[in-house]
């Protein structure tokens, strides 16, 4: 019933078929649960980047999910086994949603570790070429078997006021799974990426950018701008 690793690795559509359709799951628990962000975060005293990782977990598991029972483990907010079921094949999914919170004026990037994604971060640094693999892999190795990795954040843009955080817009964008590589990051020259804010010389762990507008150039769907003072929201094709 379920495709194998071996049989997905073969099909990249089905890759990207897959994200395509958690981003849409992702996306839309957010937009259901827009009004009471908006609220937490004029409320909470909390720092912006653990409002976020409260607001997604409470948003995803509102909306509910299928489960693999087995734990994952990595460097995201939220981490599920679970089973993913298309019309036509089923597959057994590693998710891994990370929530961020920045200023709105950064809303084009997200920062990230290598640790949050499967794809070879290929760019230009100063005008050298870097190439830093990722730490996550195309398939996690559970007692369930091998689970397709798939990388969702969800970027929340605030301006500060004298009253606390005003929500402004989620940003719920899908990463490739490193199966995507050449579709997405071929090369230094064609890439996604942007320097990350770490600073080598004072030994500070390789750190990353995903420029947005790049991402949303290779396949507009995989940027998805949710508005949280909006009674509709329209999905990017």
């Amino acid at each position: 019933m379920f495709l194998t690793p071996e049989q997905i690795a073969q099909r990249p559509d089905i890759v990207e078929s897959t994200e395509r359709a958690t981003l849409r799951m992702v996306a839309h628990a957010i937009f259901l649960y827009r009004n009471a962000a908006r609220e937490i975060f004029v409320r909470e005293r909390d720092l912006p980047s653990d409002i976020a990782e409260d607001i997604t977990r409470e948003a995803v598991d509102a909306l509910g999910m299928s489960r693999v029972g087995v734990r994952l483990f990595g460097k995201t907010d939220y981490k599920r086994a679970r089973y993913h079921f298309n019309s036509d094949y089923a597959v057994q999914q590693a998710l891994f949603i990370d929530s961020k919170a920045e200023d709105y004026r950064a809303r084009n990037t997200i920062t990230i570790q290598l640790s949050q994604t499967s794809m070879t971060v290929r760019q230009y640094r100063s005008g050298q070429v870097v190439e830093e693999q990722g730490e996550l892999p195309t398939f996690v190795e559970t007692e369930a078997g091998r689970l397709l990795t798939t990388t969702v954040f969800v970027k929340y843009n605030y301006k500060e006021t004298e009253n606390g955080y005003e929500l402004l817009s989620v940003s719920v964008v899908a990463l490739p799974n490193g199966l995507l590589q050449a579709r997405y990051n071929p090369s230094p020259e064609d890439s996604i990426w942007l320097a990350g804010r770490n600073a080598p010389q004072r030994g500070e762990k390789f750190r990353v950018r995903v420029s947005l507008p790049r991402l949303k150039s290779k396949a507009r769907w995989r940027v998805q701008e949710v508005p949280v003072a909006a009674s509709e929201f329209t999905w990017e094709q």
